[in-house]
């Protein structure tokens, strides 16, 4: 009886929940979302995936092209310029940056002579803001390179690497969710924890054997950073800091060496590594290095534009809904074809953010708070675009109160579930299970923990900011009860990911696409128009001390 009655309660309160959200989502909206085409996201995927478009690569004329179509249908769905200057513009100068062959890297002993580096291989960054530089420093391991306060783990604790190169190996523990593990190894956040605790380079640690034959001499490719008018390094994908003096990645064997100087076995550390136990260390090597890097700078665009809340007060404050809208233009030829389209990375997620501000058109109302709709430049570059907005947007970044991020959505079957990554750190879990129960959509953990898709795509640039944001993507649910979507998937992305092969003549499911632009309108409605702000929940990792 006890348990039935607990039952009954249980029902009355989701009844009551499903009552709220059809408060809150009122006879306007849901007339409103009536107005998301499918036949419109096919329509403009068409265009922007087109050929004469050639990738849409930030810096050339087919990503302006782009632009200006996107531009032209906000127009059209009544949004207004949240540009610079009152224009629909952020002008970004962004710099390529390439090591110069000229470059000597050396590993050595304190002991010995030996030059680790010239038979077992060491790569170097390429530098955006010094043209020529050098270092030579000790090197110390230090394991993952990660502090968590918040995780206990510290492996840093008693080590001193001021004016030193530490030697990092890529992970986190096993007790890290799947979306702390993805932030705390991001190369970015290893070399910031790197430099505040006073090392001058940091250099990645390969240790499978797989990957031991790195070639002497060889380089990175050419690496992207924004740049202020001024030279002033802003962000950069492989290279934070202008105070960084070396950054890199170390072969198998020379890594194999250096353990062994130490009487420490690869496998061993590892493993310890993987359970959280602490294995950093000192070594008796250092690392000469002395390098020049070319630069070329180009100039690309991050579009803006805003739908004004209807609150006195709360509009001054924004809720973004954000995609990028570049892809990786013209490159190595597969099949005869070397135009990457981006049809589903991104120009799907794109569509779907003008899918959103034409449900918006629909409503003579407008939420409390204002919708700011951003396409990101240099997503596929080290989500440039979205740091630079980040860092310094278009509007007051204190008056950003969560992101909704877009990212090739995968519309190649019927949307039946979702998982919204990084919701469950903040409040915005609460409007993502109320618009999924809206729409009769189950919310699922990830269903590929191991892709790092937390970190992967631009919400990270507004996590790392300290506002709230999620990315929503399919979940593994599927109409013949399998619910195994992630092995369609992942066939489709052998075939069709990063490949010229993305184009609107590939797997499409446009129906889910209108789906998933009803779905993330309702989110970003939702807390448009509730009157508390999206908060991070109380010590989460992400939480920026204030």
């Amino acid at each position: 009886m006890k348990t039935r009655i607990l039952i009954t309660a249980f029902s009355c309160l989701l009844l009551a929940k499903a009552s709220f959200g059809q408060e809150r989502i009122g006879k306007e909206v849901t007339a409103a979302l009536k107005l998301a085409s499918a036949d419109q996201i096919k329509a403009d995927i068409t265009y922007l995936a087109d050929d004469k478009l050639l990738g849409r690569k930030p810096g050339t004329p087919g990503y302006k092209m782009a632009v200006d179509y996107v531009i032209e249908e906000l127009k059209k769905n009544g949004v207004k310029p949240a540009g610079e200057n009152g224009s629909w513009l952020q002008t970004i100068l962004m710099r390529s940056a390439t090591i110069e062959p000229d470059f000597t890297a050396s590993l050595y002993s304190n002991t010995s002579n030996e030059n680790l580096a010239e038979d077992h291989g060491i790569t170097l960054s390429p530098n955006p803001v010094a043209p020529q530089a050098s270092v030579d420093a000790e090197v110390v391991f230090v394991g993952y390179g990660i502090t968590a306060p918040t995780k206990n783990y510290d492996d840093y604790k008693g080590l001193n690497v001021k004016g030193k190169i530490v030697l990092v190996l890529r992970g986190a523990p096993e007790s890290f969710s799947s979306s702390e593990a993805s932030a705390s190894m991001s190369i970015a956040t290893i070399q910031k924890n790197a430099l505040q605790h006073g090392a001058i380079g940091v250099v990645m640690a390969t240790v499978v054997d797989r990957q031991r034959n790195i070639p002497a001499g060889a380089v990175n490719r050419p690496s992207i950073a924004v740049m202020t008018p001024k030279g002033e390094l802003v962000v950069s994908s492989g290279f934070s800091s202008k105070d960084l003096k070396i950054a890199g990645t170390l072969g198998f064997n020379a890594v194999k060496k250096i353990f062994s100087s130490a009487e420490k076995d690869i496998p061993t550390v590892t493993e310890k590594l993987k359970k959280g136990e602490t294995q950093s260390f000192a070594t008796n090597y250092k690392m000469k290095a002395s390098y020049k890097t070319s630069h070329n700078d180009f100039m690309t665009y991050n579009v803006a534009g805003k739908i004004e809340g209807s609150d006195p007060k709360l509009k001054k404050e924004y809720v973004v809904h954000s995609a990028h809208l570049d892809h990786l233009g013209i490159s190595k030829p597969i099949e005869g074809d070397s135009i990457y389209n981006g049809a589903h990375d991104n120009a799907s997620g794109v569509a779907s953010l003008l899918q959103i501000t034409k449900i918006y058109s629909g409503l003579k109302a407008k939420p409390k708070r204002s919708v700011l709709i951003l396409m990101v430049t240099g997503e596929e570059m080290g989500l440039l675009g979205s740091s630079y907005f980040a860092i310094k947007p278009t509007v007051n970044i204190n008056q950003i109160v969560a992101n909704v991020n877009t990212d090739m959505p995968t519309i190649i079957a019927p949307l039946l579930s979702i998982t919204a990554l990084g919701a469950e750190h903040s409040t915005l879990v609460n409007p993502v299970n109320e618009a999924a129960a809206y729409m009769n959509l189950t919310v699922e953990p990830d269903p590929e923990p191991n892709e790092n898709r937390f970190v992967r795509s631009d919400q990270y640039s507004f996590i790392k900011e300290g506002i709230p944001a999620l990315h929503v993507k399919y979940g593994n649910k599927t109409a013949d009860g399998k619910n195994n979507l992630d092995v369609f998937v992942k066939e489709w992305r052998a075939k069709y990911y990063h490949k010229p092969q993305d184009d609107i003549n590939g797997i499409f499911d446009f129906d889910a696409g209108k789906k998933y632009a009803q779905l993330n309108f309702l989110i970003g409605y939702l807390v448009a128009n509730d009157v508390e702000k999206p908060v991070w929940n109380p010590g989460d990792i992400f939480e920026k001390k204030k």
